[in-house]
């Protein structure tokens, strides 16, 4: 199969729910204009398709070979990463006061759906450093941002963030890395899991941000600082020095994203890993928390992107395979004809639509909570960006398993065969809803300090705009529209009853709210997916009438939108009763009895 850029949904979304061209008059982003982003997009599709996506198999079945320290990322993987770079799309995300290209996230972040559609592995390491390249702009020192962030910015140097111990898990007051001050800087002892490229062949540098204690540091989360640690010292003109005190001392063997390397790192075996730190001491969760909310986005993105290429896959496939006639036929036709494999796609398609849509105007916000020109916007934005980031990751990542699997069935016994492909995405999903912070801890971050924090007042600025959509859609007599309509009423209602019950539990009864958590994380994420497709059939609609072009893919358009409706948002109402009546049988057991 060969990846395609969903350019056509790509462009509907920006333009018409995310609204780029009023975030291209923000200051800082005059750069992008509709001819630029759109040869932005078809550039960054014929590179995603061409030289990424040919290699995606290949990464799958060769995988990251490790040896002595050193490991080597499947055939093709440097070559594609120096055109990458040499392209210039590394640094397409970036500020350009560090030497990025100063698009609007809502620019770069469609551009890194390709990535990751094509070859969710190969996309890793940029979303990594770039991730690094923003707490240490946000954080470090002038000194330290010369050093370290042209070239990460570049590509030359790739970076990474290093948190989990064996350990300590999700649990990062347990960590134990320590750092001894020697002198102006610092020397790391410890050893870190799950670091994705963490060791590689692709850049001549890595550039490791570490959470490590200092000797007096308070103990928990508040004693933790950041360090940046590169793999080889950095001499003061810029060029490389002796190589630093760490080292890869394995990688692990993973189900799915092998042509990830996921290291084991060591710190200090010898006179210890130098070290400086990052902003000021025990500061380091917070600092730290600035690149993970930037991969949280992104991994929520993971998740659209391989349920789009499993999507595509899946299609083609349909497309292609003769089997048996359809109803009312007289000769064999392909399986897209039979009801129930349309059903499956459809299912597919909607909601990775409703993703799509959902994680732009997340991201737009991001976009408007920086550059708006009136502060009340900015904060009304950024507030929305709190509230659905562990939405956008947590709903997106848990649909993209569904979605996955559900390609898989569309090809039968042969989707359970490795050779076909279509397995690939199902593992390669499964990761996305565990690293970055698994769903159940973006659930209780959503009902805890994105919640309660506030008292709801994030949650009821978001029902107020799906009910004035709801209001939208009442205006005409269309059948598709009012059947839109009636889905996301009783969508809203039940996700507004959900919100008062959980706003209502989180201090009286915290079990029971947390019992409730990930099925209102589910809850938030389908009605708020349904809420933008409507708005989308509502646009399309309107455009039909004004004589557009595009009129297939609009007519399409409003078809996905009602099977969304009909078919998706009924959930809303079973997850309600999930959380408001069935937090006791959650927890009625003892732990004996499991």
């Amino acid at each position: 199969m060969t990846y395609a850029a969903p350019l056509d949904d790509m462009r509907f979304v920006l333009t018409h729910l995310a609204d780029l061209p009023e975030i291209a008059t923000f200051a800082g982003f005059e750069e992008a204009e509709p001819e630029l982003v759109e040869a932005i997009l078809i550039e960054a599709g014929r590179f995603a398709t061409e030289v990424l996506a040919p290699l995606n198999p290949t990464g799958d079945k060769q995988g990251c070979r490790w040896s002595d320290g050193q490991v080597a990322t499947p055939d093709g993987f440097p070559a594609a990463y120096r055109q990458f770079t040499d392209a210039g799309w590394h640094g397409m995300p970036a500020s350009p006061d560090i030497g990025g290209q100063g698009m609007p996230a809502l620019v770069s972040g469609a551009v890194a759906e390709m990535w990751k559609s094509a070859n969710l592995s190969f996309s890793l390491c940029q979303m990594l450093t770039m991730g690094a390249v923003q707490a240490l702009a946000h954080h470090a020192s002038d000194e330290l941002k010369q050093r370290f962030l042209p070239k990460m910015v570049a590509g030359e140097w790739t970076g990474t963030m290093n948190l989990t111990e064996p350990q300590a898990g999700s649990d990062l007051s347990a960590i134990r890395t320590r750092a001894e001050p020697d002198g102006d800087r610092y020397r790391l002892y410890g050893s870190k899991i799950f670091i994705t490229w963490g060791e590689h062949d692709v850049a001549d540098n890595i550039i490791h941000l570490v959470l490590a204690r200092l000797p007096d540091a308070p103990a928990g989360t508040r004693g933790i600082s950041l360090f940046v640690a590169p793999k080889f010292l950095v001499n003061p003109d810029g060029s490389l020095g002796p190589r630093n005190d760490l080292i890869c001392s394995s990688i692990e063997h993973k189900l799915g994203i092998h042509g990830s390397p996921t290291a084991v790192m060591s710190y200090g075996d010898h006179e210890g890993a130098i070290a400086y730190l990052v902003g000021e001491q025990n500061r380091g969760l917070e600092y730290m928390f600035t690149m993970m909310n930037h991969a949280r986005l992104n991994v929520g993105l993971e998740g659209l992107a391989v349920s789009e290429a499993a999507y595509q896959k899946a299609v083609e496939y349909a497309r292609d395979r003769v089997q048996g006639k359809p109803i009312g036929g007289t000769a064999p036709a392909s399986i897209i004809h039979h009801p129930d494999v349309r059903r499956m796609l459809m299912d597919m398609r909607a909601r990775t639509e409703a993703m799509r849509a959902l994680a732009y105007c997340v991201t737009a916000s991001m976009d408007r909570a920086q550059g708006h020109p009136d502060p009340i916007e900015r904060s009304r934005n950024q507030g929305r960006v709190e509230f659905l980031t562990p939405v956008v990751k947590g709903w997106s990542t848990e649909s993209s398993i569904l979605i996955a699997s559900t390609g898989i069935q569309v090809h039968g016994g042969v989707g359970y065969v490795e050779e076909t492909g279509a397995a690939q995405y199902l593992r390669d999903a499964r990761i996305t809803t565990i690293y970055e912070g698994t769903t159940g801890i973006q659930a209780n971050d959503l009902i805890g300090r994105k919640l309660a924090r506030d008292n709801g007042l994030n949650a009821g600025a978001l029902i107020r705009d799906m009910n004035a959509e709801i209001e939208a859609l009442a205006a005409g007599n269309d059948a598709d529209l009012a059947a839109v309509r009636c889905g996301l009423t009783g969508a809203v209602q039940a996700f507004e009853a959900a919100t008062r019950w959980m706003l209502e539990h989180s201090d009286n009864n915290p079990r029971e709210a947390a019992a409730g958590a990930v099925p209102y994380l589910k809850l938030t994420g389908t009605v708020a997916g349904g809420w933008q497709m409507a708005r989308a059939a509502r646009i399309a609609s309107r455009l039909l009438a004004d004589g557009a072009e595009n009129a297939p893919f609009l007519r399409g358009k409003i078809a996905t939108a009602r099977f969304y409706a009909e078919h998706v948002l009924p959930e809303a109402g079973a997850f309600r009763d999930e959380i408001t009546m069935g937090a006791g049988s959650v927890l009625a057991l003892e732990e004996s009895l499991f």
